[in-house]
Formats: C-alpha cells, sequence, structure tokens
C-alpha cells in the first residue's frame, strides 16, 4: 500500500493526473471536429484504444495518489500502470506512428497520450513512488490489466469487425499470428514487471 507521499510528489502526481485527462480530451475533440458523427460515437470508438483507457486509469489513479491521505493503491498496481504506460509510448513509437500524422491539436494530444505522459509517470515512479514492498509474486498484476483489454478489444472487433491495431486485426491476421502476438506481448509484460520489481527491490534502499 500507498503511504501519506511528500507534497512535490503529491503535486506531480495530480499534474500527471491532469495531462493524462487533458490529453484524452484533446483528442476526443480533435477527433470530433473531423467527423460528421455524434460525439458519442467519437467516445465510443475512442473506447476501443488501449493507449486511451490505460491514460483514463492514469489520470484516475493519480488523481487519487495526489490525495494528502493515506490510500489503499497496492505499490503493484502502480508499478505495472507505469509499465503499461511505457509500453503505451514505446510500441506507438516503434510500430504506429508512422500509420497517421496528426497537427495542430491532434499533435498535442498524440505527443500528450504517447510521448510526454508515458515519460512523466516513468520519471514520477522512479523518483517518488514507494517501491521496496514489491515482490515477483506481484508478476501477474503486471499482465491484468493488458489482460482484460485485448479480451475486450477482441471481443469489440468480433462484433463490429474494427481491430484497434494491427497486431491483432483478425480481418488481416490469422488466429494463430495474433494469438503469437499477444502472447509476445504478455512475455514481454512479465519481463517488464520483471524489471520494474527488480528495480524497486534495490532503488529504495
Amino acid at each position: 500500500m500507498f503511504p501519506t507521499l511528500s507534497r512535490p510528489a503529491r503535486r506531480w502526481a495530480l499534474l500527471i493526473a491532469h495531462l493524462a485527462a487533458v490529453s484524452v480530451v484533446a483528442q476526443f475533440l480533435h477527433l470530433n471536429a473531423l467527423r460528421a458523427e455524434p460525439p458519442a460515437a467519437t467516445a465510443w470508438d475512442m473506447a476501443r484504444y488501449f493507449t486511451i483507457l490505460t491514460n483514463l486509469l492514469v489520470a484516475v489513479t493519480f488523481a487519487v495518489i495526489s490525495r494528502p491521505i493515506r490510500d489503499g493503491l497496492p505499490a503493484a498496481w502502480v508499478a505495472a500502470l507505469t509499465f503499461a504506460m511505457v509500453m503505451v509510448g514505446g510500441i506507438y513509437h516503434l510500430l504506429l506512428s508512422h500509420l497517421v500524422s496528426f497537427t495542430g491539436l491532434g499533435w498535442w494530444a498524440d505527443h500528450g497520450l504517447h510521448t510526454v505522459g508515458p515519460l512523466a509517470i516513468l520519471g514520477w515512479w522512479l523518483i517518488h513512488a514507494p517501491k521496496r514492498r514489491l515482490d515477483y509474486a506481484d508478476l501477474p498484476i503486471f499482465v491484468l490489466w493488458p489482460a482484460i483489454y485485448a479480451a475486450y478489444a477482441l471481443a469489440r472487433g468480433a462484433q463490429d469487425g474494427v481491430y484497434p491495431y494491427p497486431f491483432v486485426d483478425l480481418t488481416t491476421l490469422s488466429r494463430e499470428a495474433v494469438a503469437v502476438n499477444l502472447a509476445g506481448l504478455t512475455v514481454v509484460f512479465l519481463l517488464g514487471g520483471v524489471g520494474m520489481i527488480s528495480i524497486g527491490r534495490y532503488a529504495d534502499r
């Protein structure tokens, strides 16, 4: 569990919460301005993406962390969410950034979601997050949210034929290929968890 944090840690956490929320709102405004559809349809479409949902989790989690009271957030959850955001930035810049080019408000939203946000949360975690109680038994938490999201994305795709990312697109890939891709990502998240826990076990000493 998280202890009460220092005022600078709480302020930085609140800034991260605001950054994540503002980036999602900016992306919504940008996309809604480009589409001839109701705002609810734009929001529903955005809700199929790991990036958007993870940033919303960041907004809620870090708003809770910013409170000047002891809270019940597990340190492993915050570490897992931090790594999820690192993956958001890493996968986007390595595999997806060339697929879409943004300008104006969309450019700011894009970098808030995929660049500034991941770097900010990683910096906060390295400097401020209590890490000593992390244990290798916490590894399942690192794949919990990605697994929930994968099931959700595939279920939505099966209903409407729209898949959020090329590596899970069953309209162009076989089930076996998608399964291999998801297994690979699971391994990456587990290895990331090992890395985060290893850092945590020594960083606070």
